[in-house]
């Protein structure tokens, strides 16, 4: 929908592959690009070094009103044992997509898990916990995931519908709560 971008994301994939490196065509757009891996951290000391990684992150875009966020494994739950594991940073506790879509549109990556019940089942378990209104656009083909959408204005979610539409040959959906 957008050749600009499109070529630019063809040459970036080669060897540039990092969000900053789309910010020339993304007009206006910042990023917090600051690394997440905690596995360099001492294991007692990781819960509070999130919590301060993830507080620089909320300063650093605090004037935005739309966000995205991409952790590699998606959503989880804010079980406290989860924020002592070295892999955490590859996850985004709910209590942080909470924070994030505050006040404004945040567009959240979500890499579908095996939870029981299924994918829809999943999203829908995610939408729900999330408290605030929003969608999930599914792309169902190879490896499943889910964009879920928070906060949406009218324009955003016209703008994803027509966009679903249009790949839904390719599996691309939108998925409301159910």
């Amino acid at each position: 929908m957008d050749p600009v971008l499109f070529s630019h994301l063809r040459n970036i994939t080669r060897d540039a592959r990092s969000i900053n490196s789309l910010l020339p065509v993304l007009e206006g757009a910042i990023s917090s690009d600051e690394n997440v891996d905690s596995s360099m951290v001492a294991p007692r000391e990781r819960r509070n070094w999130r919590t301060a990684w993830f507080q620089r992150v909320m300063e650093r875009l605090s004037t935005c009103d739309l966000v995205f966020a991409d952790p590699d494994n998606g959503i989880i739950d804010d079980a406290n044992w989860r924020r002592g594991r070295a892999k955490f940073g590859k996850q985004m506790p709910l209590a942080e997509v909470q924070e994030l879509a505050k006040g404004r549109c945040a567009v959240i990556y979500h890499h579908n898990t095996r939870r029981r019940g299924g994918h829809d089942a999943e999203v829908d378990h995610w939408l729900g916990e999330v408290g605030t209104p929003g969608f999930a656009v599914r792309a169902t083909a190879y490896s499943p995931r889910t964009f879920f959408v928070l906060n949406p204005n009218e324009e955003i979610e016209a703008r994803i519908d027509e966009f679903c539409q249009q790949w839904a040959d390719l599996k691309v959906h939108l998925h409301r709560a159910g």
